[in-house]
């Protein structure tokens, strides 16, 4: 792991580990991407849930739950605020009455639409300031990271050397 060098602000000394770079983007990104997502009475978490069921609409909250790795009573306040906004409706299951179909809604589908539109702007924005070039190297790397490297670190398949 690399020492902090000071070389962006005195006042703010820059690290270059991996964790501490992914938060601060994570934490910068989504303020910016909330601040947006509240303008169309959303959280990033209901933007996470339209965007799952755009689609295809999800077989159950438990199926959802599972799907965005979200707690089963955090997914219930999710979906009760979707719901009140109009932007969901839940169905009862024909083959299983207990559980509860979640589709989309028209309202739901142009607010997904709208917000996706403005989130996209907002990432190209940010990526403008590495160029075409490497923010495609950015993404596609993180994307291995993310869809490759992590899970098979957290398997036990890659090992760390310490």
């Amino acid at each position: 792991m690399s020492a902090p060098s000071t070389t962006a602000s005195p006042s703010r000394p820059v690290r270059d580990d991996l964790h501490w770079l992914a938060m601060r983007l994570f934490r910068g990104l989504g303020a910016i991407e909330l601040a947006a997502l509240r303008q169309h009475s959303l959280s990033l978490s209901g933007y996470d849930v339209l965007t799952e069921i755009k689609d295809e609409p999800a077989r159950s909250q438990l199926i959802l739950c599972r799907q965005l790795g979200l707690d089963k009573s955090k997914m219930v306040n999710i979906l009760d605020q979707l719901q009140d906004s109009g932007f969901i409706s839940r169905i009862a299951d024909p083959d299983d009455r207990r559980a509860r179909i979640i589709k989309i809604t028209p309202a739901g589908r142009l607010v997904h639409r709208k917000v996706a539109a403005e989130l996209a702007e907002i990432e190209e924005t940010l990526l403008a300031e590495l160029g075409a070039k490497r923010a495609g190297v950015l993404r596609q790397g993180l994307s291995d990271l993310v869809n490759g490297a992590l899970e098979r670190l957290r398997e036990g398949q890659l090992q760390p050397d310490c």
